[in-house]
């Protein structure tokens, strides 16, 4: 007679749950990982919008337009801070992208953040590549 006995099968399913536990959690953070690259792509797209924008209106207001183009996605909502002057000039930006969903547990937590001055934070060792 040939086939399977039950313990040869109840092996064969214990070696796949071995395997699939190891596997899982690396395979979610390698989804965090490329999820938090787009969110970085979108941020750097801006600030070199805001940058184009600066160089020709010494102020960084009008660049507030490309934030419209950034999208909101299921993973992350994106926000602009300004640091205006008298006389209502803007000298610097902040732009935000602050984790939403299952994109909360990020080791790298749940803001990313990049200023005119190309300070990103976290500033964690492998938060921004």
């Amino acid at each position: 007679a040939s086939g399977f006995t039950l313990i040869e099968l109840l092996i064969a399913v214990a070696i796949v749950a071995i395997l699939t536990a190891i596997a899982y959690p690396s395979y979610q953070d390698s989804v965090m990982k490329a999820r938090r690259g787009d969110a970085q792509a979108d941020l750097v797209q801006y600030a070199a919008f805001a940058e184009r924008v600066f160089t020709e209106d010494n102020d960084y207001r009008r660049a507030t337009t490309a934030l419209a183009g950034l999208t909101n996605t299921n993973f992350y909502n994106y926000s602009v801070a300004m640091l205006p002057v008298a006389p209502a000039r803007a000298i610097s930006f902040t732009i935000t992208a602050t984790a939403q969903a299952g994109q909360t547990n990020d080791t790298c937590g749940t803001t990313l953040s990049l200023t005119n001055a190309g300070v990103t934070v976290p500033n964690t060792t492998g938060c921004w590549n």
